[in-house]
């Protein structure tokens, strides 16, 4: 049964209520700032799953990070237009309209999309009608290659949480195939993270390019 809880609409108008109060009755210099445009730093990839909300998990107010969410926190090649349009004009906005000076893939764990890679429960070869989420995660394709062909006797959770790290790798690369991102990188105007939030640990972790590791941020 679908969850259509008339408690929940209610809570959101009492959430709206509340995010009113703070931010336009008892702080309105903020959203009049914002009112004449907005200049985030940040452009943040991140998953729609709803247990990981970014400006949540980072304490932000409105207009601090330029946020993208998707299945899994993808990066698409950028000449893969077959229907990614939306994350490809997403990052080209925020790179060369907002100038952002950095860009965070934010993976976690126990993410739906990864899982149903691994099991290719949904995956497949992506080809079934309809299958938007087996195209789609898809493009971690080569992580589950990775996974499979290191990890062969680990435990299914462990392949899923190396999945879900090598994934955001993957992303990472996949941002340097953006010509724009490519070229503010150069210019040293823009730089690229890697970071995973684990849900059972509540600990954030960035990738460390000189450990090739995922590390607890200090």
């Amino acid at each position: 049964m679908p969850n259509t809880s008339t408690g929940d609409l209610q809570r959101f108008i009492s959430g709206f209520q509340r995010f009113q109060q703070h931010y336009f009755d008892d702080a309105p210099g903020l959203f009049r700032n914002l009112c004449r445009g907005q200049n985030p730093g940040t452009l943040l990839n991140g998953c729609c799953d709803s247990r990981v909300d970014p400006a949540l998990l980072l304490g932000c107010d409105p207009g601090d990070i330029f946020t993208v969410r998707n299945v899994a926190n993808l990066v698409p090649l950028s000449e893969d237009l077959g229907g990614q349009q939306g994350v490809l004009a997403a990052i080209q906005f925020a790179v060369e309209q907002l100038q952002v000076g950095r860009i965070i893939v934010l993976g976690h764990s126990q993410c739906g999309g990864i899982r149903a890679l691994m099991e290719q429960r949904l995956a497949g070869d992506g080809d079934r009608e309809g299958d938007y989420i087996g195209r789609w995660v898809n493009i971690a394709g080569p992580a589950r290659e990775q996974v499979l062909r290191q990890l062969p006797h680990a435990s299914l959770a462990e392949q899923r949480r190396a999945c879900e790290q090598a994934s955001i790798l993957i992303s990472l690369r996949n941002l340097e195939s953006f010509a724009c991102v490519k070229r503010q990188m150069d210019r040293g105007a823009l730089s690229l993270h890697g970071w995973y939030f684990d849900l059972n640990a509540g600990t954030l972790l960035a990738y460390s390019p000189r450990a090739d590791a995922f590390l607890p941020m200090s």
